[in-house]
């Protein structure tokens, strides 16, 4: 391909990527985000330096991978067109509490203009998977992200939004800023707010053998911190 033509063909592709219409109404995601590449991976995170529970700790492994992740997917029904009652999975930033304090319970803190929140004002049930893929154990261990052993987590439940000055809603504040502090800067005009998923089911996979059902109160009475209790 001639210079000529090289400068042409990338002039056309600024010009078709300047005329997208982005879901939060701007044209610059780092207008909205207010990060760029280099901003990724602060201090405030939860530390990758340690390994996970036995598989056969099904309960601590699920709320390890909740502590542990910082996003996730979460499935909702579209109320979209053209894929009005299709499956529908979307990345959120997630936090079940600052480092070292861990609830057990994902909060987000989402705008209503989001694509999700329209599914959920419609239909608040939901899942979110999380997978320890997005830390440095699989690859360490070099595990692809559908080997079971490099364990996800899927939370099924319903999608509860929180009044901003109750205690569970100044906690998810806390949750979320620390972990992601980012957010307070995100546009006041955009309605942001805070949100759990009301856990009822947890699936996990960490091993061969098929998925295994963890009871919600086993769940709630693990401690995640593995690496500190056998200290």
């Amino acid at each position: 391909m001639s210079v000529g033509l090289t400068i042409l063909f990338i002039i056309a592709i600024v010009r078709d990527s300047s005329s997208l219409n982005l879901n939060f109404g701007a044209d610059n995601v780092i207008d909205i985000f207010g990060f760029s590449g280099n901003d990724i991976g602060n201090k405030t995170t939860v530390a990758d330096d340690d390994d996970p529970p036995p598989h056969q700790q099904v309960a601590r492994m699920a709320r390890y991978i909740t502590h542990k992740s910082n996003w996730g997917a979460l499935a909702t029904i579209a109320v979209r067109e053209p894929i009005v009652g299709f499956p529908f999975a979307n990345i959120f930033s997630l936090s079940d509490g600052p480092v070292e304090k861990s609830s057990g319970v994902p909060y987000m803190y989402i705008s209503p203009w989001e694509i999700s929140a329209h599914d959920l004002k419609k239909n608040n049930k939901t899942s979110i998977t999380m997978s320890l893929a997005q830390g440095n154990y699989c690859s360490k261990m070099n595990y692809d992200p559908e080997d079971p052993r490099c364990a996800h987590i899927i939370l099924t439940g319903t999608f509860v939004q929180l009044e901003k000055e109750s205690e569970e809603g100044k906690f998810a504040r806390d949750a979320l800023f620390s972990r992601h502090p980012i957010m307070p800067e995100w546009p006041e005009d955009h309605g942001f707010f805070f949100a759990k998923l009301e856990i009822q089911n947890i699936l996990v996979l960490d091993f061969f053998g098929g998925a295994i059902t963890v009871p919600i109160e086993e769940y709630f009475n693990a401690n995640p911190q593995y690496k500190l209790e056998m200290m």
